[in-house]
This record gives structure tokens, sequence and C-alpha cells, in this order.
């Protein structure tokens, strides 16, 4: 029985070529638009003087709730993409998604625009030449990167672990574990673009757009943070 006849959407592994074709470009136009309106807001908080008072007034509570609620909202707005048969229910969860991580990201900006300038404009090119040479790669191997997602899952895990110890214990992770993270996010950004290839429905494509969003910006907050340690 097909997929069609029990009401599921195919994988898109199992598309003809045209089918597969447009759902990887409707995939990557929300992802360049979720990408554009992460910017969108981060100017538009900067340019009307919001941004100061909201980095101080993150930067001055304890870190780990800041944490903990983008790590509820990410995983909602995950699951409701992911599961959701729903394109309005899809696009809600990528837009809030979009909007907690502009709102996460506003305290590193913040710094980073006062004591490394530049460093936001750097970070950017080598994060999206570095999300382009990873989706090359994956595009032109066609080659199954699901055996990354245990080193994934554990790498993850430790480095929740390792943040956690450093905002109680007040340690410095180092340049270390910014290189550590940006090879993380890059092994992500592999497993992602080898899923959406292979296995992702093809109704999920603004799913899967939010999936590699959320690695292109883990890739761009520790890409920044190499360039902040450099510029001191």
């Amino acid at each position: 029985m097909s997929y069609a006849n029990q009401g599921y959407a195919q994988p898109v592994g199992n598309l003809g070529v045209d089918e597969r074709a447009s759902f990887i470009v409707r995939t990557y136009l929300h992802l360049f638009g979720a990408i554009l309106a992460f910017i969108g807001i981060e100017v538009a908080l900067f340019a009307s003087g919001i941004a100061a008072p909201m980095a101080q007034a993150m930067l001055g509570v304890n870190w780990l709730l800041v944490l903990g609620g983008f790590v509820l909202v990410s995983w909602i707005a995950t699951r409701a993409a992911h599961r959701s048969s729903s394109l309005l229910t899809q696009y809600g969860a990528l837009a809030g998604f979009v909007v907690a991580e502009a709102i996460i990201f506003v305290p590193l900006l913040f710094i980073a625009n006062t004591y490394a300038p530049g460093a936001i404009e750097s970070a950017g090119a080598v994060s999206m030449m570095g999300f382009t040479a990873l989706t090359v790669i994956a595009f032109v191997t066609r080659k199954d990167f699901s055996f990354l997602r245990p080193f994934l899952m554990w790498g993850s895990v430790i480095a929740l672990i390792l943040i956690v110890a450093g905002v109680l214990f007040g340690f410095d992770l180092g340049m270390a574990f910014s290189v550590g993270m940006v090879a993380l996010a890059g092994g992500a950004i592999l497993f992602d673009t080898s899923k959406i290839l292979r296995n992702y429905p093809q109704d999920r494509y603004v799913g899967a757009a939010l999936q590699l969003f959320a690695s292109v910006a883990m890739l761009f907050w520790y890409v920044l943070q190499i360039f902040m340690r450099m510029r001191r």
C-alpha cells in the first residue's frame, strides 16, 4: 500500500526527481527566510536602542534560567514543526524559534559590537562559508551521515554539562570548547542535510528548515565567540 493511500507523506528519498527538488528548494528558501528574519529582528532591536537594556537585563539574570527557557522553547518549536501536519502550526513553530534565537543572541551580539568591532560581520561570513561548504559536501557525495547521530547526541550532552558547570562554578570554557562546538555544529549540518535528502516527510519542509536554522545558529554563535577571543 502506498503512503498516499495511507494518508502519510512520503519520505523525501522515495520521491521522484522533480518532487525531491521541489522539497529541497522549499526547505532552503524557508531557511534563508528564517536567517533574514533573524537578521531583521537583530537590526531592529539594536537600531531602536532596545538591545542595550535587554542585554544588560539578561546578563544580570542567572544564565541557567535563560538557557532553560530557550531549551524549552526550542523543544516545543521543534516538536511542533516536525510532528504537526498543519502548515500554520509549522510556520508558527519556525517563527517562535527564530524570535527565541534572536532574543538569546542579544547579549552576545551586544558584547561583540561593543568590545570587538567587526567580529559579527567576520563570524557571519565564515559561518555562511562553512555552511555552504558542508552543504555542498552532503549534496555532492550523497553520503548517509546518519552514523553521526550518536556522536552528536553525546557531544551535545557533554557540552550542556560543561556549560551548566561553567555557569554554576564561574569558569571560562575557553577557546578549545568553542572550537569543539564549531565542529559539533558542522557535524549537525552534515547530519541534518543528509536526513533532509533522505528521510524527511515531503510535507515537513518547514521543520527541515527549522532544523538547519538551529545548526547554523549554533555554528554562528561559537564562530563569533572565537573571533571575539581573537580580538581581545
